[in-house]
């Protein structure tokens, strides 16, 4: 089973960030909210810098802008940062 299936499981309507499954780290749950994904936003940064050939500066822009920035709605997504890498 995929890690999509295991989540549309738990909730059909989570929401995903096309092309990023092997950096979701789990969900995360509040009360009174709904069941997010939740990424790690630090290793999206690297496969841009290391797949892609980004900057480190560049992957930052291009991260906090489309991905992290991006809003889908109540469903969108969280995206972990350390505060020590």
């Amino acid at each position: 089973m995929t890690i999509r299936e295991d989540l549309a499981e738990l909730d059909p309507d989570l929401l995903l960030a096309d092309g990023w499954d092997a950096q979701i780290i789990g969900t995360a749950h509040s009360p009174g909210r709904k069941l997010l994904v939740v990424y790690d936003g630090d290793a999206i940064v690297n496969v841009m810098i290391n797949r892609d050939g980004m900057s480190p500066e560049e992957a930052e822009e291009f991260f906090d802008y489309n991905i992290e920035g991006a809003w889908m709605g109540t469903n969108t997504p969280v995206f972990v940062r350390r505060l020590h890498p």
